[in-house]
């Protein structure tokens, strides 16, 4: 828990902890120091999975700032008022909404044009409200976010997600609050308008589910009819043990919530440090599964959340006497991508699918042309037709 919060030396690749280092003895000043982070957080890939190249879409002529649409059916809002969080999580690959550096935040300060943009787009079914926290927002201004997508204008919008850290971190939310009684209503009238109301709860470790509050809120939060799904990074030095996702995926469930991802940690920040090897979480994920009950295995995994979509690790094989890994997409820019079994050289240190190589002497995966031509500059749109 103290180093899901607290920053480690570790965190940092030598070389950029000695410039750091090096400019407190100096005495630097504050701009200086300012300066030489940002120089830092530049080289640590602030945006994977081409999320704000690749994902933010056009409408009429323009970019639809502070949206993501990667997937046909679901479409991310990143409410402007909800850039930011009741704590920072040293892993959080959302790291540069923080930093300050404007250019790189994702940020909307309305709903207008995104409500046209859905209405022009009728395979949009699911609305992912993230941030940040959008739970750091009182509930009036979340709740002008949310009550456009209850109108029947919009009625292909059939599912609205909030993602959020709130559990964890402020279960007071949904208890003591002056306006918690204000947010689980506006839960209840998403679900009386129809809507189908999805929690998507982090918790990285079983220690976060232990208190009293945090098993009131979720008792809440489900009376007011949402359903919580449950989801995490595999984390180096926070969870890398199957022992760990066994206990928490049962806790969760005797909470009524439903596991539902377990996250490779995301190439950007301090990957290396938090990176588990793609095999060693395979094995972390199998024998944390088969110690469940079947009621747990709803969790989806391991899983990357990388350019072309969402990669599973589903084995390791000898084919023709070759030892491979298996891959397929849970999720992807094309989805006639997804369920494709595909194979990978075996290869024990990688922590990515950029690291892998095509198994079989093949060239390139079988998604890697199109996913070129999709990206190809002046192209993209909304990565698909």
């Amino acid at each position: 828990m103290f180093i899901t919060i607290f920053p480690q030396k570790g965190m940092l690749r030598e070389e950029d902890y000695q410039t750091m280092a090096g400019l407190f003895r100096a005495g630097a000043d504050n701009q200086a120091i300012k300066n030489a982070a940002n120089q830092i957080r530049l080289k640590l890939n602030p945006h994977p999975a081409g999320q704000q190249e690749y994902n933010t879409p056009l409408f009429e002529g323009k970019h639809l700032n502070g949206v993501q649409h990667k997937y046909r059916q679901t479409i991310l809002l990143f409410p402007q008022q909800g850039q930011n969080c009741h704590a920072f999580c040293t892993f959080c690959f959302r790291w540069p909404q923080f930093t300050g550096i404007e250019e790189l935040k994702i940020a909307s300060c309305g709903n207008h044009r995104l409500s046209a943009y859905i209405k022009s787009h009728p395979e949009i079914t699911d609305v992912l409200i993230t941030g940040g926290d959008p739970l750091i927002m009182k509930t009036k201004v979340l709740a002008g976010y949310i009550e456009p997508f209850l109108s029947p204008e919009l009625s292909n919008i059939t599912t609205i997600r909030i993602g959020t850290r709130a559990l964890s971190y402020w279960p007071y939310r949904f208890l003591t609050d002056n306006d918690s009684e204000d947010l689980l209503n506006l839960f209840k009238r998403i679900r009386k308008a129809g809507k189908h109301l999805a929690f998507m709860a982090q918790f990285n470790h079983p220690n976060e589910l232990a208190t009293e509050e945090v098993k009131q809120a979720i008792a809440r939060i489900q009376e007011a009819g949402a359903i919580i799904r449950t989801q995490s990074p595999l984390l180096n030095h926070i969870n890398a043990d199957a022992n760990i996702w066994a206990e928490m995926w049962q806790k969760q469930v005797s909470l009524n919530c439903i596991p539902y991802y377990m996250f490779i940690a995301r190439n950007t920040g301090a990957q290396h440090y938090f990176a588990v090897p793609l095999v060693e979480a395979l094995e972390i994920f199998r024998t944390a599964y088969k110690s469940v009950s079947g009621l747990c295995r709803t969790v989806r995994g391991p899983s990357m959340s990388c350019l072309p979509g969402k990669i599973q690790i589903t084995g390791i094989h000898e084919i023709y006497g070759q030892k491979v890994i298996g891959l397929q997409m849970l999720q992807g820019r094309n989805p006639d991508w997804v369920r494709r079994p595909f194979f990978a050289e075996y290869d024990e240190n990688a922590t990515w699918y950029t690291e892998l190589k095509p198994a079989f002497g093949e060239e390139q995966f079988f998604f890697s042309e199109e996913l070129d031509q999709i990206l190809e500059p002046g192209e993209f749109e909304t990565g698909f037709e």
